[in-house]
């Protein structure tokens, strides 16, 4: 058995006691984040997009510009609404911009499906066209009209050919729920042609009258301002930022809607006559 004198064992004290600071202080450091070589900066949140057809798809690049740091949007081009709501529903998207509120609904109601739109960012100007007449009253007798097949947009067509007085709607009927079944006057005999919205142009050499949001006629070279024969323009119709409804609260979907109302995304929409902003 050894022994220390007091001096010596006060030194060792001493020691230990530096020791462990040190010791401490390197616990501290690692803890705050801190290396040799600094902190790695945080990770980037990718939020993917999905978008049909221009001007939504330059409208999710320009909110991409606009997006506060530690986010970035991506571009998820989709070439149909209802896959663009499967992908949403599905996860494999963070949110879409390609729908007004009541196709939304109606595709939550048939899909048991909770989407949830979080901000109207435009609205635009619907019209019927035709290839061949130049005034709605010379919409010939047995004439072929082509409409959306969802039930959303087929009662805002019935809906705008009631209010031009081309047929009567049910009495009492709501004419933002019209059905075909509503309609109780056609002194014309319109043949009704129920298409998909992104088939609508398809129908534009044959039918004689067309219902067409304007960012799908735009390929055909027509607007609504110049070439529509019946125009409508309804706030309920703007088109949305739709998230999942369990995201709709999330700092993510926060970023979304602040880019998304941005004055970036405001230049876009500023500078396409077709539609307005709704924010």
């Amino acid at each position: 058995m050894s022994f220390r004198t007091p001096r010596a064992r006060i030194a060792a004290a001493v020691a230990a006691t530096a020791t462990a600071l040190v010791l401490l202080a390197g616990c501290a450091a690692s803890g705050a984040g801190g290396t040799d070589d600094g902190a790695d900066p945080a990770e980037t949140v990718t939020l993917r997009v999905g978008a049909v057809t221009s001007p939504a798809t330059d409208i999710v690049e320009a909110a991409g510009d606009a997006i506060a740091d530690g986010y970035e949007i991506e571009l998820v081009e989709v070439s149909d609404y209802v896959t663009i709501n499967n992908m949403l529903a599905a996860g494999d998207i963070d949110a879409n911009f390609s729908q007004h509120e009541p196709y939304m609904t109606e595709f939550n109601e048939r899909n048991g499906a909770s989407l949830e739109a979080v901000q109207p960012i435009y609205n635009f100007v619907i019209a019927f066209y035709s290839k061949t007449l130049t005034d709605i009253d010379e919409l010939p007798t047995g004439a072929t009209v082509a409409i959306p097949n969802d039930s959303s947009n087929t009662a805002r067509a019935l809906k705008l050919l009631s209010d031009a007085g081309v047929i009567d709607l049910a009495a009492g009927v709501d004419p933002y729920a019209a059905t075909l079944d509503d309609v109780t006057g056609n002194p014309k005999d319109l043949q009704f042609l129920s298409l998909q919205i992104n088939q609508l142009n398809t129908a534009y050499d044959e039918a004689d009258l067309v219902f067409q949001w304007p960012s799908h006629i735009a390929a055909l070279g027509l607007t609504p301002q110049d070439d529509g024969l019946l125009t409508e323009l309804d706030d309920r119709f703007a088109l949305q930022l739709v998230v999942p409804a369990a995201d709709a609260d999330s700092a993510a979907t926060r970023a979304l809607v602040d880019a998304f109302t941005s004055d970036d995304v405001r230049e876009v929409i500023s500078g396409n006559a077709t539609i307005e902003a709704a924010f």
